[in-house]
């Protein structure tokens, strides 16, 4: 396992590009968001994202969301009216994920087979930046049912594992994460605040 250091606020560009050549390979890693550190790894890879769920000690019956680069490219890994790209657009980047009715190019071992994916645009470069190249997947980094953790350090402890990378940009201060918001009923509704 490798720990790469970086400034949150101007991060080195060769620890992305890093992280998305061990992503590429089927690694998964630790990065940070505008909320909590996440778990990625590219969402095309099946073993990577089984490995995920394996770390987090998840049941492969809960999905995961995707983290897209920019709003543009949550066309790509969904299918969006009018109206859910307006709500999209209005909120992020920004601390939210969006349910929305997913594209066949979406596997199905990330949703749990289900017809719906989670979608993010975090505000956070570094996190967009890692998902330049391909979706990744977005989850909380902390064993499932366990508090969230601010470094990278405490993170480490509790999954008692190893990732492929770490970009520690140090303590993230907030313990939520994402309001998670499902656009896929005819009003939308709040999953997580």
């Amino acid at each position: 396992m490798k720990i790469l250091k970086t400034n949150n606020d101007a991060p080195d560009e060769s620890v992305i590009d890093e992280a998305i050549d061990v992503m590429a390979d089927g690694g998964v890693i630790i990065y940070p968001t505008d909320t909590v550190y996440g778990l990625g790894a590219n969402i095309f890879d099946n073993n990577a994202v089984r490995r995920v769920f394996k770390i987090k000690q998840r049941n492969l019956l809960k999905p995961l969301s995707i983290l897209v680069s920019d709003t543009d490219a949550i066309e790509l890994v969904s299918e969006v009216s009018i109206y859910q790209k307006n709500m999209v657009d209005s909120y992020l980047p920004g601390p939210y994920t969006f349910i929305l009715k997913k594209s066949p190019i979406v596997p199905r071992v990330v949703t749990a087979g289900l017809t719906h994916v989670g979608v993010r645009v975090p505000k956070n470069e570094i996190a967009c930046k890692l998902a330049s190249l391909f979706p990744i997947t977005t989850t909380s980094a902390n064993l499932s049912d366990k508090n969230v953790l601010a470094t990278p350090e405490e993170i480490l402890n509790q999954l008692e594992c190893d990732v492929d990378l770490v970009i520690d940009v140090g303590p993230l201060n907030s313990n939520n994460a994402s309001t998670i918001v499902d656009l896929t009923t005819s009003q939308p509704t709040f999953v997580r605040r």
